[in-house]
């Protein structure tokens, strides 16, 4: 294996969650409801199993949730608050802040603030 080629969620109506994801956490969305996300160099990528027991991901029925970088952790979570987003955080580890939200059609995802330098 060279990496993770991509994060895919199912959606009940794909348009309107791609448009949320969109406009709340600013992915920029291609023609076909999807993005290309880019390193800007040196960043990692974590790819981890958990337990099929584990609550870290919110509802026992969600299989996957995704991790987001963000520059300001502090701002993300006061823009979701803002438009009314259920939103858990900041948490500060080792491995730097963490906040957590969930989209309309109930996934838990998680947002990193990554120390300097990583």
């Amino acid at each position: 294996m060279t990496g993770i080629g991509g994060v895919f969620l199912r959606a009940r109506d794909p348009e309107a969650l791609a448009s949320w994801y969109e406009a709340n956490l600013g992915l920029e969305l291609e023609p076909w409801k999807g993005s290309v996300l880019r390193s800007s160099g040196g960043e990692t990528l974590v790819w981890s199993l958990f337990e099929a027991s584990t609550d870290y991901f919110g509802r026992v029925d969600q299989q996957a949730m995704v991790n987001y970088r963000v520059r300001d952790l502090d701002a993300m979570l006061e823009q979701l608050r803002r438009a009314d987003i259920e939103v858990e955080g900041p948490y500060e580890d080792e491995n730097g802040r963490f906040g957590w939200g969930v989209d309309p059609e109930g996934n838990r995802f998680e947002l990193w603030q990554p120390p300097a330098g990583r």
